[in-house]
């Protein structure tokens, strides 16, 4: 955490964190190449990390093609790939911690029963403390291990938001307590992500509106840790022409579509920037040409404008990148 603090003091300090769940489709093409831009408008570092703590969920091969379609299109990052798998003493050394001083709680509500009281029409569900002030051991109770939770006091959650919604939601009513670890043992995203965002020395993040509501419960889990989080830009999905999202559920396309169509890495940059509005419809640039022409107010401004039509976050669908 102290090495991580040292680096954000330096200057910007970027990132971009896809899970290997399947190949990155265009809406995550257009992100990674954003954050990269911002990264070197700034001057400053962008690095590459990998989640892949859910095992479950990671595709054989997944991870070999985003470092080919990033390095495709010209996105190098800084360092050595980081990959949260190999960080897990970290975050159990962290998470022991946590429980040691007090701020965490086994819960053994089961995903169905949390499915009863979610909130209704797809909203955030919010937990309704179960289990927050029952007398529960941390082992197995008929054959189910706990999940642990951290507790939250009541009060504003709150993190700079550069261009979007203002970042801040109610702990209690807006939050819940957060799950750290879950039940079937696997370490839990906000865990993961809030303790890299930290001991990376990330100063600024750039990633999609799905996931402005997970960044109360990961500035939660920083000032358990005693640190402030990073400063966040989250930008409107891009969606197809029926208003659909892109996503790798939906089985939106990336590269080798882009490919087929007889696209090349220009071509495709050029496709991406002028989706945010940075250049001209059916532009051709590289990535480094890109970044000459712009300017970071230039960028900024490009930012603001394409949050103009949007009202508010836009709907959660689980923690991807």
């Amino acid at each position: 955490m102290t090495e991580g603090a040292a680096r954000r003091a330096q200057g910007y300090c970027g990132r971009f964190a896809p899970s290997p769940s399947g190949p990155l489709h265009r809406g995550n093409l257009r992100t990674a190449l954003l954050s990269w831009l911002e990264a070197r408008l700034h001057g400053g570092l962008w690095l590459l990390r990998i989640d892949d703590l859910d095992t479950p969920r990671i595709q054989a091969g997944a991870e070999a093609a985003i470092l080919a379609d990033l390095a495709w299109l010209g996105l190098s990052w800084d360092g050595p790939v980081v990959r949260q798998s190999e960080r897990r003493g970290l975050y159990a050394s962290v998470l022991s911690a946590l429980r040691r001083g007090g701020v965490l709680y086994p819960c053994q509500c089961s995903r169905r029963m949390l499915a009863d009281v979610s909130a209704p029409h797809g909203a955030l569900a919010i937990y309704p403390g179960f289990c927050r002030d029952r007398d529960l051991g941390w082992g197995g109770q008929q054959g189910r291990l706990p999940s642990w939770r951290l507790r939250l006091e009541p009060g504003p959650l709150q993190w700079t938001e550069r261009w979007g919604v203002p970042g801040r939601l109610e702990a209690a009513s807006g939050v819940g307590d957060v799950v750290l670890r879950r039940a079937d043992g696997f370490l839990a995203y906000h865990l993961a992500t809030a303790v890299d965002e930290l001991s990376l020395g990330i100063s600024d993040v750039l990633r999609g509106a799905d996931l402005w509501a997970s960044t109360a419960a990961q500035v939660a889990v920083m000032q358990q840790l005693g640190q402030g989080p990073p400063r966040y830009g989250h930008l409107p999905l891009w969606c197809d022409a029926t208003g659909l999202r892109f996503s790798k559920r939906s089985g939106a396309e990336g590269l080798e579509a882009y490919r087929q169509r007889g696209f090349d890495a220009a071509a495709v940059v050029g496709e991406l920037a002028s989706s945010a509005g940075l250049v001209p419809q059916q532009a051709r640039l590289s990535v480094q040409e890109l970044c000459q022409q712009l300017t970071i107010a230039v960028f900024q401004q490009a930012m603001v404008d394409g949050l103009k039509a949007v009202d508010g976050p836009q709907a959660v669908d689980g923690p991807k990148a």
